[in-house]
């Protein structure tokens, strides 16, 4: 019976031990939900308040995403989530700011490096394994960079003149396309900047007008229209557009769109 008893409480001091040991991850947004769990593992826990899809501006938050706010150890946001800073005040989560782009190969990859790092120092223990599957999704990531600038290499992208709304910008730079002008989030442009962006883009000679779903696409379609150059829909987080449900996913989705759009247009010139 005693040694019964003894292994019974061995096994709880196991059980609360490795639950000490274990990272609860929380993350703002779908992108940083998928780069967390692909390097904090099974073993570890990540919860995702804005589920993919979803835009972070139109989010209402739930008593279900302040308990996970609570219970967390590292928290990750942008920078863009106004509400994220007050809500971790009551925690004792390490607050993880990750600004700038990840809808790129190379930007996420760097998110990775970031969240594996802020992982290890918290959890010394586990930094191997951290180290182990945040190499793995970099590779992916680095095959799919090589994948897409191989396809835009021979269409070829570089040359083709393009308005794209600025939260895309980086993207479609980084595939090669020529940047001739770039916009705000609709919401705040007026009639006036729609007839600047219209000469801006004439004069450029502008074949594709590039948009972002989460911001609205009716100015970008009205520009298009005007210029006379092709409307081409890209979303900045996965699951909102069919066959995007993972981050690379998204990025290839996002790749052939402007592939589709500009390969004919190359074809018209030959």
């Amino acid at each position: 019976m005693r040694r019964t008893i003894s292994l019974a409480i061995l096994g709880l001091l196991v059980s609360l031990s490795v639950a000490a040991s274990a990272a609860t991850i929380v993350a703002t947004h779908a992108v940083f939900g998928e780069f967390a769990d692909a390097v904090a593992g099974d073993e570890n826990d990540v919860v995702t308040i804005i589920p993919s899809g979803f835009c972070p501006a139109q989010y209402d938050l739930s008593p279900r995403d302040l308990a996970a706010v609570l219970d967390a150890s590292l928290i990750l946001y942008s920078g863009f989530e106004t509400w994220i800073e007050q809500l971790a005040e009551a925690s004792d989560a390490d607050l993880l700011q990750l600004p700038g782009i990840w809808n790129t190969p190379d930007g996420a990859a760097g998110k990775v490096e970031s969240i594996r790092a802020a992982l290890a120092a918290r959890f010394p223990d586990q930094a191997d394994a951290f180290a182990d599957r945040a190499a793995q999704y970099t590779a992916q990531l680095e095959a799919l960079g090589t994948e897409l600038q191989e396809k835009a290499s021979s269409i070829p992208t570089a040359g083709v003149p393009v308005i794209c709304m600025q939260w895309q910008n980086d993207f479609v730079a980084w595939l090669g396309f020529d940047v001739a002008a770039t916009y705000a989030p609709p919401a705040g442009l007026t009639l006036q900047d729609l007839v600047s962006l219209s000469a801006e883009g004439t004069d450029a000679g502008a074949q594709l007008v590039i948009d972002n779903l989460q911001s609205g696409v009716e100015f970008g379609g009205k520009l298009a229209r005007e210029v006379g150059a092709v409307h081409v829909v890209l979303s900045n987080f996965p699951g909102a557009m069919p066959n995007t449900a993972t981050v690379i996913d998204l990025l290839r989705r996002n790749a052939e769109a402007l592939f589709d759009a500009a390969a004919p247009l190359d074809g018209d010139d030959s």
